[in-house]
């Protein structure tokens, strides 16, 4: 394995370690810290996939990752590569090296693999995995750079060491619908093989003892101490959070993690065995303050519901990151307004403020196809941060609006006076020094 991000690879140094290699295959995988940075990993792959070709075209080459299984044909037509997989990616990696290996000429057995023989061609879809612990028992840990992973900044405010560090699943998929979220796209191919309706999406589980396992050698053997769970959606099942949390408590871990959680997951018989299992940090995505837009993309819960769920979750003790997003479809100059607002007053420990864009995998995506709204020219446009990000239109403002309001937000609320002295009595003055270092850098913006 090797993790050209984390080793801060060029890309003549990757293709170098893969041409060494000499493998039978080359998997490419293109995921982030987040569903939507498969996408934006993109650029980086594709350099990588183009090099690699030209240094040995005799090696074969599989993309697979979110952004791919979102768009299949469209990747197999503009990259440099043998293979495309259209789904989660495990069986066919397993049969595809079978079928290399065998010198075959027929890769009709091999599942979600789309591929160039006399024109673009796919086969059928995999199943999706059932039986996570069995199919799926181990990571290969001692693959990985470990030394080299680093929590977030925030994850560690109050001078906690941000190494080591680690992110693992505790689920695979969610529940939920939000339109703008792309997190499904990988599994959707298997779930209508298991015969499970469009409407419905899955959400599969490893056991919390395997959870607990994993987190206990990782404590043991590498040190670790911060680490992210990176469910889409942890605080969810009752069962399983409570198994995985009772077990770290059993077994007396030592551990800083930080999950994700909806306003309307968190039940009042968690919150303190969260605390004590170690989370210290949960975020939850509010996304916007008028009901109106938020029920408009699924997240329908209430006002009173956002206030009641942070002051709970932060009187135990749980420092919270508020997500918002501005720019969803009904948004105005005075939505937004409201948005910024609210996280105002809200005041949490950390804020997260995106655009609202249309990621390859997404209802919104599919919608602005549909209605020929502009997206970005490159896959690295969609990013929150790049120079050509550009976001979704609402139907009342334009991209360059949203961008422009949103680089707003970030400043006021970083440099806000309330946000400042909060931060200094909860994680002293250097964090605060910290903080107004971070809101010092103006990104610079082609579209705003």
């Amino acid at each position: 394995m090797v993790d050209a991000a984390g080793e801060e690879l060029t890309v003549a140094q990757t293709v170098q370690r893969i041409v060494d290699l000499k493998p039978t295959l080359t998997a490419i995988v293109i995921y982030g810290h987040q569903p939507s940075a498969s996408t934006q990993n993109m650029p980086a792959a594709s350099a990588v996939c183009t090099a690699l070709k030209a240094a040995a075209p005799e090696l074969k080459v599989l993309m697979v990752g979110g952004h791919v299984a979102s768009l299949p044909e469209r990747t197999l037509q503009e990259e440099q590569m043998d293979y495309v997989c259209s789904g989660e990616g495990l069986f066919t990696l397993v049969e595809l090296i079978c079928a290399l290996k065998a010198n075959a000429t027929d890769f009709s057995g091999v599942p979600d693999l789309w591929l160039r023989t006399g024109g673009i061609h796919h086969t059928s879809p995999a199943p999706l995995l059932r039986d996570l612990d069995g199919e799926m028992p181990g990571i290969a840990w001692d693959l990985l750079p470990m030394d080299r992973y680093r929590a977030h900044n925030w994850h560690c405010l109050g001078h906690l060491e941000r190494q080591p560090y680690v992110a693992i699943y505790t689920t695979l998929g969610c529940p939920y619908h939000c339109s703008f979220c792309c997190i499904q796209a990988p599994f959707k191919s298997g779930e209508k093989q298991i015969g499970m309706k469009e409407s419905t999406n899955s959400h599969r589980f490893w056991s919390p003892k395997r959870v607990v396992d994993d987190l206990e050698m990782l404590v043991n053997k590498y040190g670790v101490y911060n680490v992210k769970f990176a469910d889409e959606m942890f605080v969810l099942n009752p069962k399983h959070v409570h198994g995985i949390c009772d077990l770290i408590i059993e077994r007396k871990l030592k551990l800083n993690i930080w999950a994700y959680a909806r306003v309307d997951t968190v039940r009042e018989d968690m919150i303190d065995k969260l605390k004590q299992a170690g989370i210290n940090w949960l975020a939850f995505g509010i996304e916007a303050a008028s009901e109106i837009v938020r029920n408009d993309v699924d997240k329908g819960y209430k006002q009173a519901d956002i206030y009641r769920t942070i002051e709970r979750v932060r009187k135990a003790g749980i420092y919270v990151i508020g997500n918002y997003i501005f720019g969803l479809p009904e948004d105005t100059h005075e939505t937004m307004q409201a948005t910024l607002d609210m996280a105002l007053d809200l005041n949490c420990e950390f804020g997260n403020f995106y655009c609202a864009m249309a990621y390859p995998g997404s209802a919104l995506y599919q919608q602005a196809v549909k209605e020929h709204w502009a997206l970005p020219a490159t896959w690295a446009g969609y990013s929150q941060h790049a120079v050509d990000t550009l976001p979704l239109p609402t139907k009342h403002l334009t991209a360059a609006e949203v961008l422009r309001f949103r680089d707003k937000a970030f400043q006021i609320y970083y440099t806000s006076p309330k946000y400042l002295a909060m931060v200094e009595r909860t994680f002293g003055p250097a964090t605060v020094a910290h903080i107004k270092e971070m809101a010092s850098i103006q990104l610079v913006r082609q579209f705003a």
